[in-house]
C-alpha cells in the first residue's frame, strides 16, 4: 500500500503535493493543516487519518479532530501526534510506527523496531529549512519511507 504522509501545509497544498500524492491508497496529515479546504483536498484523494497541530488548536472546523490518533495501517500499529514532544513518555510495544511534524525537520528514524516519521513542512518554507513530504511503501513484513522533495 502507497501511503502519503504530509504535516505542516500552514493553509497551502501546493499542486507538487498534490501530485506526489496521486495515487496514494491513504493520506496521513500530522497538523498544522491552516484550513478545511486541505482536509476536503487530501479526502478527495484517498481516506485520511488527521490530527491537528498547534495552530489548528482554535479553529472551530478543527475541534473535532484528535491531538492524538492510534490506528492501524495496514497490520502496523501506528500513532499520529504532531507534536513530538506530546508522545506518551513509554511507547507500547505494539507501536511500529510513529509519526510527527511541527519541527519542519523532515527525519526518518529507526529507533529498534520503531519506525518515527516526520515528513517535514509541505506548506510555506520557513527559515531555511526543505518544502517535503513523504511516500510510505506498506507491505506485510516491512516499511520503507522516502522523503519527497516538493520544492528545488
Amino acid at each position: 500500500m502507497k501511503v502519503g504522509v504530509i504535516s505542516d501545509t500552514h493553509g497551502l497544498l501546493r499542486a507538487e503535493a498534490l501530485a506526489a500524492l496521486a495515487g496514494c491508497e491513504r493520506i496521513i496529515h500530522a497538523g498544522d493543516i491552516g484550513n478545511a479546504d486541505i482536509l476536503d483536498q487530501l479526502n478527495a484523494i484517498a481516506p485520511l487519518y488527521v490530527v491537528r497541530g498547534n495552530n489548528d488548536l482554535d479553529a472551530p472546523w478543527a475541534e473535532k479532530i484528535p491531538d492524538l490518533l492510534r490506528f492501524d495501517l495496514d497490520g502496523w500499529e501506528t500513532l499520529l501526534v504532531h507534536d513530538i514532544a506530546d508522545l506518551p513518555a513509554a511507547l507500547d510495544s505494539a507501536i511500529k510506527l510513529v509519526i510527527t511534524g511541527h519541527s519542519h525537520k523532515p527525519r526518518i528514524e529507526w529507533r529498534g523496531e520503531q519506525l518515527y516519521l516526520n515528513p517535514g513542512s509541505a506548506g510555506r518554507r520557513r527559515f531555511k529549512l526543505p518544502v517535503t513530504l513523504a511516500v510510505l511503501d506498506v507491505f506485510e513484513m516491512s516499511l520503507e519511507p522516502r522523503l519527497v522533495s516538493l520544492l528545488e
